[in-house]
């Protein structure tokens, strides 16, 4: 693996281990963001670790959850940057569920590039890599903190797909859509529910095959993850034009609403249009 890669992956770690170290304390305090979404210890001392080590890997510009967000103009001007969640799933953290991630990407030119996802409380290591300059082109998982990387690869379309979605997926819209995925295969369990990116990476090891987010998402929740999926050979497709979801195109950080898919091959795309199509 290129070193790059390998180092991010390391710097992954150390902030999954700083993150664990706040959760087995005694104490540890909850507080409020100015969007009313929950910051601990935990998301600042990764934020911290993540953001003093990027630049001596890639010196440019990093955007993160626990910083402020620079104006558009400026980040418009960006050709390339980092993009991170140093804790995704913070809600999750707080109540002990070990779902939640830490999520490095980089974005070039709108799109991500590269993206590593750890899951501290599993030891699950994901790697996604679009660029052959920094080593093996593909998506990658390793476990128990090493960094032995195996090739994940997401399965084609079954026939009879499962779904995998948020802990506060819109209940109405969720059986809309599992109604239309009844009427197409003749088959619709109940989803599994997981919080965090940690499903991008369940769908690129070919262990469910739609995961469909109509709320809002910011921009740092999924690249790292969609890299992770999109290197596996799955997509992750606005819900309204299923074109590919792209990277700093506007002056809101928030994603608009997305299907991620295991089956990214065209071959597979009528069948996702006329989900979406029945399921609206």
């Amino acid at each position: 693996m290129d070193n790059t890669l390998s180092r991010l992956g390391a710097l992954a770690i150390e902030a999954g281990e700083a993150i664990e170290a706040v959760a087995r304390e005694a104490r540890w305090e909850i507080t409020e963001k100015s969007d009313l979404s929950p910051v601990t210890q935990a998301d600042l001392a990764a934020h911290d670790i993540i953001s003093a080590a990027l630049p001596g890997i890639i010196d440019v510009p990093i955007i993160s959850e626990e910083d402020a967000l620079a104006p558009f103009k400026t980040r418009s001007e960006w050709g390339r940057y980092w993009l991170i969640d140093p804790l995704d799933g913070t809600r999750e953290f707080i109540r002990a569920r070990p779902e939640y991630t830490v999520n490095i990407a980089l974005i070039t030119a709108g799109k991500a590039e590269i993206g590593i996802v750890y899951c501290p409380a599993s030891r699950r290591l994901y790697l996604g890599n679009h660029n052959a300059t920094h080593g093996p082109v593909g998506s990658f998982k390793a476990t128990d903190g090493n960094h032995h990387w195996q090739p994940l690869s997401a399965r084609r379309l079954p026939a009879e797909p499962t779904l995998i979605c948020g802990h506060r997926q819109d209940s109405a819209t969720e059986a809309q859509l599992r109604r239309a995925l009844s009427e197409l295969t003749g088959h619709s369990e109940a989803p599994t529910r997981m919080g965090s990116s940690i499903k991008f990476c369940l769908l690129a090891e070919g262990r469910y095959d739609l995961y469909p987010r109509l709320g809002p998402t910011s921009e740092w929740d999924t690249a790292a993850g969609q890299v992770v999926l999109e290197a596996a050979g799955g997509a992750v497709l606005e819900a309204r034009t299923l074109e590919p979801l792209g990277y700093n195109r506007r002056d809101s950080i928030l994603n608009p609403p997305f299907w991620a898919v295991a089956d990214g091959h065209p071959s597979s795309f009528g069948f996702w249009q006329t989900l979406r199509r029945q399921s609206t």
